[in-house]
């Protein structure tokens, strides 16, 4: 499970060959003792939950890397390391 970018405490993962659990791209979000899966074309919640605040900053996030977590995602299905990305500033 790599970890594509980390910003604000927030761990955001892509998992390898993760299409079965959740059929559509998504990204794995890590803080403290707190998980969540976010769709990468719509910010939405999958499963899981992150304090509100850090859920903003991850949904924002999303919506400014949207085509870069896209490829990432595609990248990972076929087994390949996807990119970092650059974090939240």
């Amino acid at each position: 499970m790599p970890s594509i970018s980390t910003f604000y405490g927030i761990i955001v993962y892509v998992y390898f060959m993760d299409n079965k659990q959740h059929k559509s791209p998504h990204i794995h979000a890590k803080y403290q003792e707190y998980e969540a899966s976010l769709g990468i074309p719509d910010g939405n919640i999958l499963e899981g939950d992150l304090p509100s605040s850090k859920m903003k900053l991850l949904q924002a996030w999303i919506e400014i890397h949207r085509d870069e977590l896209m490829a990432a995602w595609q990248l990972v299905v076929e087994g390949e390391q996807p990119p970092k990305i650059e974090p939240l500033r």
